[in-house]
């Protein structure tokens, strides 16, 4: 009977001691697994996005490999999200060669189509000149020069559709991948705001926290070469007027510097000190005098145009 009761408790223990050993599933892993799964699958992406597809599988690889050692939940959601981000890109740089083949595709068909139409001209050229006998000849040709015309106008229809397709896929996807910084749509074009918990009181050197919001920053910008970005520096109205105007130049070229350090180009970013003007609340109370204290990212129009204030 004592024996009995001893191997019952001891197959309990070895369940037990299965089960705490069972590793959990890590849900930024398996998201980031599903992304670059979907961006293997694109065949567009692995002619024309080798390279990035390989960088997300790096990241996935470290991810993977800091979640098996030692179950670091930050590291790994870090890792994740960096090889999901650049399964986006490469799956992003797939869809733009597929969109690039479509559109030299309908290139060449309406070169044919000039072609032919300019041949066709040249065949009315020689019928005028036998007069008589060119009447039914030329109303002809004028007919298939009008169907021709036609064509063509369909073609350049719809290849203004497809740009105006591809523009307004990548606005959408702009606007997804700024939906974690809580960008907001404005007349100017998307803007991103930081707040000053970014920066030590009165400084214009960013905090360690402040480097996620940089590495979101250059990742956009990467995922979205067309676009540019203006970064403007506010302050509240404590202190002088050129003291704030100078704080508000340092804290907006700290964040110019971060992005550029990140390899974004210099010719891609602009940047303006507003001091204390702007403000977006009452500088009256504590909390609105840190609304105030901000830095905000305008980003341009897909042709790399910014709106002015």
């Amino acid at each position: 009977m004592n024996t009995t009761r001893t191997l019952i408790a001891t197959a309990t223990l070895l369940a037990l001691a299965a089960c705490q050993t069972t590793p959990s599933p890590n849900p930024d892993l398996a998201a980031a697994r599903t992304s670059l799964d979907q961006a293997r699958s694109n065949p567009y992406v692995g002619r024309s996005g080798a390279v990035e597809l390989q960088s997300a599988q790096q990241a996935m690889t470290h991810a993977e490999a800091a979640w098996a050692a030692d179950r670091d939940v930050e590291q790994t959601r870090h890792l994740a999200y960096l090889a999901r981000k650049r399964a986006d890109i490469a799956m992003a740089v797939g869809m733009q060669a597929q969109a690039d083949e479509r559109v030299q595709q309908f290139g060449a068909e309406r070169e044919r189509l000039r072609l032919q139409a300019r041949s066709q001209e040249a065949d009315v050229a020689t019928a005028s000149a036998r007069a008589a006998q060119a009447d039914a000849r030329n109303a002809q040709a004028d007919a298939r020069n009008a169907q021709t015309e036609a064509q063509i106008s369909r073609t350049q229809a719809d290849d203004a559709q497809l740009l105006a397709l591809r523009q307004a896929s990548r606005a959408e996807g702009l606007e997804r991948d700024l939906a974690d910084m809580k960008a907001r749509k404005t007349d100017r074009g998307m803007v991103v705001t930081l707040g000053d918990v970014l920066f030590d009181t009165g400084k214009s050197s960013l905090q360690p926290g402040a480097q996620r919001s940089v590495a979101q920053l250059v990742q956009v910008l990467i995922q979205h070469p067309e676009r540019r970005v203006l970064i403007e520096g506010f302050t509240d109205s404590v202190g002088s007027e050129e003291m704030n105007m100078k704080l508000s130049q340092s804290r907006a070229e700290t964040f110019q510097r971060e992005l550029m350090n990140g390899g974004i180009a210099a010719d891609r970013i602009e940047v303006r000190a507003w001091g204390e003007a702007n403000p977006v609340a009452d500088n009256g109370s504590a909390a609105g005098r840190q609304r105030n204290r901000r830095v905000e990212v305008l980003f341009s129009d897909a042709e790399g145009h910014l709106a002015a204030r």
